[in-house]
């Protein structure tokens, strides 16, 4: 019986097959680089999650090679025209457009989905329930041990979230932690009553819902404290418990922990990390996801370039920006008084959330001058 040739050893080996995961292994393989991943468990992989694509994310999805208009059609999602903030006491409201095109509401699995096969149909391999023992150095690139396998590549991508292991054995994981809040998703059946993303702010924290089908919300909860039950955090937000009185969960709820955090490095010799890996914001923002493409984005070209550095100096860039508005909003959640002055100015002046909303999605036409530059000093005082 002839022997089997041994697979060739691949350029990347991504370790975590979440959307970051995904996202580097895409753009990595569009570059034509040999991509595999890790992770230890079974598809789809779900998480806590907002379940929001701002438009900034869609662009970013389009230039990982999507065909937005087809893929759409094809996956069950909700369009996304805006952002509404609703204060609940005193009572104050306002909401800003989307300036161009409109994000998708779109379920964690069915997003999770539509990468997989994306990757898959770009030759990328995948090696499933394999939980990483160890990391060895060897003179072409990384030596990854498995419960099941051993495996070699060049290149280590560390995609594996929060307590990621790569960053931990790269030497990595420094960071500075400005916030660590609790979440908890749950999805209802209902219709959704608007095309807006809605953040309800009270002394508790935030509740913000998003549609992602015609027939379903997501709604994610989050506190400084932990929170029992969905039903108990609906009782901090009346007027949204008013709007959900007819509707019925529709999955089991899912509790996560969200932090804003930043790490000094990203790469170290031949290792990167993304997503949530490579350091994160409150998950209020709801950048955390459209962050990643554009991480995988930089990662690619940078990988491709075979010049680490270049990728260390886009993602700073790429996560100056949404760092900035964490802080921001995490300041005006901590703060009633300040957060019912701020409301009720968006609410006489509307333009002012208008230009906010189109700063952090990054519509550039309508940035302010000086941009730049206060984005250059939020980047010193952030990694000093």
């Amino acid at each position: 019986m002839p022997l089997s040739t041994p697979a060739p050893q691949p350029d990347i080996l991504v370790v975590g097959a979440g959307p970051a995961g995904l996202a580097a292994a895409i753009a990595s393989a569009t570059k034509g680089l040999q991509v595999e991943v890790v992770d230890a468990m079974l598809p789809p992989i779900d998480k806590a999650c907002g379940e929001g694509l701002m438009p900034d994310a869609m662009r970013a999805l389009a230039g990982l090679g999507f065909n937005l208009n087809r893929d759409l059609r094809e996956i069950e999602n909700h369009p996304l025209g805006g952002i509404r903030f609703l204060n609940e006491q005193p009572a104050a409201s306002t909401e800003a457009i989307f300036p161009t095109n409109p994000g998708r509401g779109i379920r964690r699995t069915v997003l999770h989905q539509l990468l997989l096969d994306r990757a898959l149909a770009l030759g990328v391999r995948f090696h499933w329930e394999n939980s990483v023992q160890s990391i060895e150095a060897i003179s072409s690139g990384h030596l990854l041990r498995t419960n099941r396998k051993t495996l070699r590549a060049r290149y280590l991508i560390g995609a594996d979230g929060h307590q990621s292991r790569i960053a931990a054995w790269a030497g990595l994981s420094e960071a500075t932690i400005y916030s660590r809040r609790i979440g908890l998703r749950q999805h209802y059946a209902i219709a959704p009553w608007s095309n807006l993303v809605e953040v309800y702010w009270s002394d508790h924290g935030q509740a913000y819902v998003t549609p992602t089908a015609p027939n379903e919300v997501c709604v994610a909860f989050l506190s400084n404290t932990k929170i029992p039950s969905a039903e108990q955090a609906l009782t901090n937000y009346p007027t949204l418990q008013r709007e959900l009185a007819s509707a019925t969960p529709s999955s089991v709820p899912r509790g996560s922990i969200t932090l804003g955090r930043n790490l000094r490095r990203v790469t170290a010799n031949n290792i990167a990390l993304i997503g949530d890996a490579s350091g994160s914001v409150d998950s209020v923002t709801g950048s955390g996801i459209g962050l990643s493409f554009r991480h995988a984005t930089a990662l690619a070209a940078a990988l491709h370039d075979d010049d680490l550095s270049q990728y260390q100096h886009a993602h700073r860039r790429i996560q100056l920006p949404a760092s900035l508005m964490s802080r921001g909003l995490l300041l005006i959640s901590g703060s009633p008084r300040l957060r019912a002055q701020l409301l009720h100015s968006f609410e006489r002046y509307p333009i002012i959330f208008e230009r906010l909303l189109q700063v952090h999605i990054g519509h550039r036409a309508c940035i302010f001058p000086g941009i730049d530059e206060l984005l250059a000093t939020g980047l010193h005082l952030l990694t000093s």
